[in-house]
């Protein structure tokens, strides 16, 4: 396993092994590539998985974390992150990585740099690797400010990404 990565952000190659770290490189490069089925091929299905983070709210099932990503692939704004500093440990069904995401929020208008900290905790079920639970947070009030403006658009005409 190549378990010497500093950063993913999900055009790394897979050890091919099926393990937790093949299914985070899935993750980043379905994330920054808008894939949704992608995305979907890598969280748990159900009711079980939640996601906790600025943007997307608290949602809870795949059904929720779906209509989330739909709505912030659909958006005006453009990501892209990074995973660095992070740390990784796991048993024999479960995998928890644990760091920071750098990255960039662009609008045709506007772009910013992007600092969050970031879990994902990852379940083995039936012999595969899934994204369970995922939280994110920017520390940084400003920082978090200006992205949900980005993400949200300006006024009172945002985009309700919580439901």
């Amino acid at each position: 396993m190549q378990w010497h990565l500093v950063e993913i952000d999900g055009n790394e190659p897979k050890a091919g092994d099926g393990g937790p770290l093949d299914a985070l490189i899935e993750f980043y490069r379905s994330f920054n590539g808008k894939d949704l089925a992608g995305l979907e091929s890598v969280w748990l299905a159900g009711r079980d998985p939640s996601m906790d983070n600025p943007i997307g709210g608290i949602r809870r099932g795949w059904s929720s974390i779906a209509e989330g990503y739909t709505k912030l692939f659909n958006g005006q704004a453009e990501l892209n992150v990074t995973f660095h500093d992070f740390t990784s440990q796991g048993g024999q069904d479960w995998h928890l990585f644990a760091g920071r995401e750098r990255g960039e929020c662009k609008t045709p208008e506007e772009r910013m740099d992007l600092a969050i900290r970031t879990s994902r905790w990852f379940v083995r079920k039936e012999g595969v690797w899934r994204l369970l639970h995922h939280h994110g947070s920017i520390d940084d009030p400003v920082m978090l400010s200006e992205y949900r403006r980005l993400i949200f658009g300006g006024g009172n005409d945002k985009v309700d990404l919580d439901r």
